[in-house]
């Protein structure tokens, strides 16, 4: 095993939940592969934040950090999601159902 597989951007599993969230609370059900895009663009525009374990990131974050972080996931996701279904591809279209 790498060391590479023991490290991880801590905001890959926020923002995968926020798009699951945001998605849903509008009704829309759309395919991996654009969830894939959203998570792409929102992810590129967060400060990269690499951790080993969970805990690492709750020891050292402030409860008023932790709040920010999540506000900002929630911004960054909800203009992902309005950046890629501005740029759609025509081979995705059939993919968003709502």
């Amino acid at each position: 095993m790498s060391f590479s597989d023991s490290i991880r951007n801590y905001y890959e599993q926020m923002v995968a939940e926020e798009i699951v969230t945001q998605l849903h609370a509008a009704g829309r059900d759309v395919s991996t592969g654009v969830m894939a895009d959203i998570a792409c663009v929102a992810l590129n525009r967060l400060p990269p934040k690499y951790i080993r374990y969970e805990v690492d990131m709750a020891f050292y974050m402030s409860p008023d950090e932790l709040i920010m972080t999540r506000q900002r996931v929630r911004d960054g996701v909800a203009d992902a999601i309005r950046f890629v279904d501005s740029h759609r591809r025509e081979d995705d279209a059939g993919n968003d159902i709502g």
